[in-house]
C-alpha cells in the first residue's frame, strides 16, 4: 500500500474567529487521524529523527504504539526522554529538527511527529500521569529556575533518586513557558499539568526566591550536594534608536509578561492593564515577535505590523507561526529597518521612521547581511511599538556569584555537559547560550542532569 505523501492536517480555529480570542489555535488530532498519520512512518533502520531530536526521544517506537492504538505505551515511551511532551508537541520547532531529517521528506511531507507527540500527551492528560519512583540516594540538588532547562534537569534527577528543590524567582512556575508564550499557542493549564507531573516525582518548588539576592549560590552550595542554574534569558534588548523612551513603546518581555503571566488579556478581571493602540508595529521576526504581533491583534489592534530588516527566508520564526500570523491578518514588512520612533509632541508614539534594506553577503549569523538602500526612507503610522529583537541573561545571579566565569555576552561559561567554573555547580539553557528554543534548553537540562548524577556518584 503506497504511503500518503501529505501529512494529515490538524484542524484549527477559523483565522478570523481566533484573531479575536486567546483560545488555542490548533485543535489536535482525534484518535483515528493520529493512528492514520502514525501509519505513514517508514520505521527507518538508521532512525534519523531520533538523532534530530535534542532530547533523543525514541520516535519510531512511540509512533508505532500510536499506529496500534496503544496510546498509554506511546506516552510512556516519550516520557523516558522528555518531561515536557505536551509543551514540545506545541512549541518545538520540529520542522527543523526531527521532521527536518525525516526520510518521508524525500517523497513528500515528513511525518507529523510534533502533532503525534501532542496527541499522546493530550491522551495522558485525560487519563493520568504514572511513573515509578526509584530508591532515594540521599543526595540533594538545588535547581535555580523553573523554565524548560530547570524542569527537565529536576525531573531527570528525581527519576535517578535524588532529592531536588527548585528555587523560582517569580510567583508561578514554568519560566518562559508561562510568561513568554501566549495562551493561544501554549495554554497555561497545560504548563501547570506538566509541572504537577514533575512535582509528583518528589520535586519541590519554592517561589519568590531571587537567587543572587534572597539567597546566594554559595549558600546553596553549603546546603546542597550540587546546584544547577537554569535562569534563562529574560532581559530585553533594545535597538538604541531615538524615540525608544516614548509612551507606547514596549519591550517584548514587558508586553508578553503583562499579557501572559499577569493576565492582562483578561483585564479588568485581572488588574493588570496593557495599552494597545490602533496600529501596532512589532520589530523583529522571531517567534517572540510573531507572538507579540498576534497578541496585539487579539487585544484590539486594528492593524498589527511586523517590521524586519531581512527577508522572509531569513526570519527566525517557525514557518507554521508565520503562516498562522498571515492567516490572521498580520502584515509583514520585510527588508524594513526602523531608524527612529516618532513622537507627537506629547511624548506619545505616532509613527516609525524606517529605511528599506537589501541583502548582501552572509554575516556572523550565517544569514545575509542587511544593507540600507540610500534614499529609501519611509514612515509607518503607529501608536504602539513593540521591540522584539532578542533577550539576554539577567545579571543578578552572575554579578553576585564569586568565581563563576561568564562570557562577554553575560552568559555563564559551561562545557557541553553544563559544568561551570565552580565545583558542583552546573548550568544550561539560555543562561549559557543566550535566547534559544525550548527544546534546546531541555536538551541542555538533560545533559546537565546526567553530568550531575555522575558527579554525585563520584563524591
Amino acid at each position: 500500500m503506497p504511503v500518503k505523501k501529505e501529512k494529515h492536517k490538524m484542524p484549527t480555529q477559523d483565522p478570523k474567529k481566533r484573531a479575536t480570542n486567546f483560545n488555542e489555535v490548533e485543535l489536535g488530532y482525534d484518535e483515528k487521524t493520529a493512528i492514520e498519520e502514525a501509519k505513514r512512518c517508514l520505521h527507518c533502520v538508521n532512525k534519523p529523527c531520533v538523532s534530530g531530536c535534542p532530547v533523543n526521544i525514541e520516535i519510531p517506537s512511540f509512533v508505532k504504539f500510536i499506529s496500534e492504538g496503544d496510546f498509554a505505551s506511546a506516552i510512556k515511551k516519550i516520557r523516558e526522554k522528555s518531561d515536557l511532551p505536551a509543551v514540545c508537541g506545541r512549541v518545538c520547532p520540529y520542522e527543523n529538527q526531527c521532521e527536518g531529517v525525516c526520510t518521508l521528506k524525500k517523497m513528500g511531507e515528513p511525518l507529523a511527529i510534533g502533532k503525534l507527540e501532542r496527541f499522546a500527551s493530550d491522551y495522558e492528560r485525560k487519563h493520568g500521569f504514572k511513573c515509578d519512583l526509584p530508591r532515594p540516594t540521599g543526595k540533594k540538588v538545588a535547581v535555580v529556575g523553573s523554565g524548560p532547562s530547570g524542569l527537565t534537569c529536576a525531573g531527570d534527577l528525581a527519576k535517578m533518586g535524588h532529592s531536588v528543590h527548585i528555587f523560582e524567582a517569580l510567583h508561578d512556575g514554568g519560566g518562559v513557558l508561562t510568561y513568554g508564550i501566549p495562551e493561544f499557542r501554549l495554554p497555561k493549564e497545560i504548563v501547570k499539568t506538566e509541572i504537577s507531573c514533575i512535582k509528583s516525582l518528589g520535586v519541590e518548588i519554592e517561589y519568590d526566591v531571587v537567587v543572587g539576592k534572597t539567597v546566594t549560590i554559595d549558600e546553596l552550595r553549603e546546603e546542597f550536594d550540587a546546584v544547577f542554574i537554569g535562569t534563562g534569558a529574560g532581559l530585553p534588548s533594545w535597538m538604541g534608536i531615538p524615540g525608544e523612551n516614548l509612551n507606547g513603546v514596549y519591550s517584548a518581555n514587558e508586553f508578553l509578561t503583562r499579557v501572559n503571566f499577569m493576565k492582562a488579556y483578561k483585564f479588568p478581571e485581572y488588574s493588570t492593564p496593557v495599552r494597545v493602540g490602533k496600529i501596532v508595529v512589532t520589530v523583529g521576526a522571531g517567534n517572540v515577535a510573531v507572538d507579540c504581533a498576534r497578541t496585539a491583534l487579539r487585544l484590539g489592534a486594528k492593524k498589527s505590523i511586523i517590521a524586519y530588516r531581512r527577508s522572509e527566508k531569513e526570519a527566525p520564526a517557525r514557518i507554521e507561526e508565520i503562516h498562522h500570523a498571515k492567516e490572521e491578518g498580520i502584515e509583514f514588512k520585510f527588508l524594513t529597518q526602523p531608524m527612529k520612533i516618532i513622537g507627537n509632541g506629547d511624548g506619545e508614539v505616532k509613527g516609525v521612521e524606517c529605511v528599506k534594506m537589501r541583502l548582501g553577503e552572509p554575516d556572523n549569523s550565517g544569514r545575509r547581511r542587511p544593507i540600507p538602500i540610500e534614499g529609501s526612507t519611509l514612515t509607518i503610522d503607529a501608536d504602539t511599538v513593540i521591540v522584539a529583537i532578542g533577550e539576554k541573561p539577567n545579571p543578578v545571579l552572575t554579578e553576585n556569584t564569586n568565581g563563576l566565569k561568564i562570557t562577554k555576552k553575560g552568559t555563564i561559561e559551561a562545557d557541553e555537559n553544563g559544568k561551570t567554573s565552580l565545583k558542583g555547580v552546573f548550568a544550561g539553557g539560555d543562561i549559557t547560550t543566550g535566547a534559544a528554543t525550548v527544546i534546546l534548553a531541555m536538551g541542555a537540562g538533560k545533559k546537565a542532569g546526567k553530568a550531575i548524577d555522575e558527579y554525585l556518584k563520584s563524591k
